[in-house]
């Protein structure tokens, strides 16, 4: 298991950073490595995310120094989506088997949790997002039919698209994680017009479904500072709760999305008009 470790940064110190800078604290280039288990651990609200390629052998999550705690999950909540190939979660024994956009909430207190595709020659990608926990729930897998649909936006502004919510209070009992797939209509590229912030949550990205010539542009930053981060296909970016989230591609993608902080509630946010960008 492979960790890269991320600091938090004051919005004040981002506005001088220039495009190298931003990527390297906010953008993770390769979340998906073949044959292995690769976390990112942001200090923003202790997010870790990351990817689980498995091949030829299992692979395991492992807790430790980096996190404090024996086990991986012994203070966490952990969410899954499979990006890939068919494949299975092992947690303490018991097989969870997911197909390609199926999902996991595996709660804390999980002692073994490891990672197996049914095939090494066309292995699952478990993408991973966990934070800390206070209590224990019952871990549930979560099919797209069985994910709660919210259908937004309009043709006009460019972005007609269905967010599923996995894991949400809808769904299934978690205690602040909240996890999703975004899937956007055709001729539609931004994921939302106009953008807004979670001051009481911070939000992670994983981006796919991309060809190889598309690009999103992920808008980042307080609304009166501005940036942006280009992303390729299967690219994660850590958007803190002071930064606007919003995103615009060249081409058709579909985006992961998972959040912790003070609340669960998906509609807690504050929305911006576009004479509020700069």
């Amino acid at each position: 298991m492979k960790l890269d470790m991320r600091y938090g940064h004051h919005p004040e110190d981002v506005r001088h950073y220039d495009t190298g800078t931003l990527r390297r604290h906010f953008l993770v280039e390769k979340v998906f490595v073949a044959g292995e288990l690769t976390l990112v651990y942001t200090h923003v609200d202790r997010v870790v995310f990351g990817g689980a390629v498995p091949t030829t052998q299992a692979l395991s999550l492992e807790g430790g120094k980096e996190f404090g705690t024996p086990n991986f999950l012994d203070r966490r909540e952990l969410g899954v989506v499979n990006l890939g190939e068919s494949g299975r979660v092992l947690v303490d024994g018991k097989a969870h088997f997911l197909a390609n956009g199926d999902g996991l909430y595996v709660g804390m207190g999980a002692v073994a949790v490891s990672f197996e595709s049914d095939n090494a020659a066309r292995p699952a990608k478990f993408y991973l997002i966990s934070c800390p926990a206070h209590a224990t729930h019952p871990t549930t897998r979560i099919t797209r039919a069985d994910a709660n649909p919210r259908k937004l936006g309009d043709p006009v502004s460019s972005n007609v698209r269905t967010i599923y919510q996995y894991v949400h209070p809808a769904v299934c009992k978690s205690c602040q994680l909240v996890m999703g797939v975004t899937v956007l209509e055709p001729g539609s590229v931004w994921n939302t017009y106009p953008p807004h912030t979670h001051e009481r949550r911070m939000e992670v990205y994983l981006y796919f479904g991309m060809d190889e010539g598309t690009r999103v542009f992920h808008m980042h930053g307080q609304p009166s500072e501005t940036r942006h981060i280009v992303m390729s296909n299967e690219q994660a970016v850590i958007s803190p709760s002071w930064s606007i989230h919003a995103g615009v591609g060249s081409g058709a993608y579909s985006f992961v999305w998972g959040m912790a902080g003070e609340n669960q509630t998906f509609d807690d946010m504050d929305t911006l008009g576009p004479g509020d960008l700069k």
